[in-house]
């Protein structure tokens, strides 16, 4: 059977659009204007990637829908609660997200805080909530705290603050992206992987795949800012060359953050050659991030 990608895509997005609504607090429950605020920035758009990554990995076995679903809604939880403390004027002070004001813009920065704060605490009571083993759930709790903490996202997110106007080496400019992009994308594959009860064999191609995964987003997320428009990109272009920021592209030069983005992608799809058809979703995966344009 032919794997049609854009009608799987429309309904996985369809589906992570539907998980979020489904975990999120009515703007109408107390404090309105928080619940107003988290659904805001967690329902402002975006490309859905890391549930759309949840998905596809769950699909590599016997998973729970609704597992799957709770994974989903938690995992686009954190980064968005991790898109709202970035955008603070105390981090990279940004006015513009998905093509729409950031929140402590669209709010105040206090809310923008306190958003934050409550999505991440939110997406492990979605799981923690679910209807399913609490073996699994346990461990998902465990994959997404890993991912999200000192030595994930938020560690990632320490090491770019602390190398503005510094021009680090090659091996640690990669060390802050696997952490500050790379482990929560991870973490989405190896969500789907335990719902989908891989061994540890597959989750080992699994982690290959999805490490590679993060490093070709953060690669493409570098050549974009240096070379689309902020109405593409949906927020301020050329913002880290104007914060002197290290990235791939000021480093190593755009030719070879091109490159290097093709590479990666390679090598992530090599790491699904044990699977068949039913790991088309992410081969597919690797080359929308790959090649995406904003």
């Amino acid at each position: 059977m032919t794997f049609h990608f854009e009608s799987w895509l429309q309904q996985g997005s369809g589906r992570a659009e539907n998980a979020l609504e489904g975990a999120l607090d009515s703007a109408q429950v107390v404090p309105q204007r928080l619940h107003e605020a988290m659904r805001y920035a967690a329902q402002g758009g975006g490309k859905r990637i890391r549930p759309l990554l949840v998905f596809a990995a769950g699909e590599l076995g016997n998973s729970d829908p609704a597992m799957l679903n709770a994974a989903a809604a938690a995992i686009e939880m954190i980064h968005a609660y991790s898109l709202v403390h970035d955008d603070l004027p105390c981090m990279d002070d940004d006015d513009l997200r998905r093509g729409r004001p950031t929140v402590h813009k669209a709010f105040d920065e206090a809310t923008a805080l306190l958003v934050g704060d409550a999505l991440q605490t939110k997406a492990f009571a979605v799981l923690a909530e679910a209807q399913g083993p609490a073996e699994m759930r346990l461990q998902m709790i465990g994959e997404l705290a890993g991912a999200s903490g000192s030595r994930g996202m938020a560690g990632g997110q320490a090491i770019d603050l602390e190398s503005v106007g510094r021009k680090l080496d090659l091996t640690v400019l990669k060390q802050m992206h696997a952490m500050k992009t790379g482990a929560l994308l991870t973490c989405a594959v190896r969500l789907g992987g335990i719902a989908a009860q891989l061994d540890s064999a597959k989750m080992t191609h699994l982690t290959q795949y999805s490490t590679a995964l993060g490093l070709a987003f953060q690669v493409v997320d570098d050549v974009l800012d240096a070379t689309a428009d902020s109405q593409t990109l949906g927020k301020t272009a050329g913002k880290d060359a104007a914060d002197d920021k290290p990235t791939y592209v000021t480093l190593m030069g755009l030719d070879y953050a091109q490159k290097q983005a093709k590479e990666l992608q390679a090598e992530a799809l090599a790491s699904l050659a044990c699977f068949g058809p039913e790991a088309d979703a992410l081969r597919a995966l690797a080359k929308l991030v790959v090649e995406r344009k904003n």
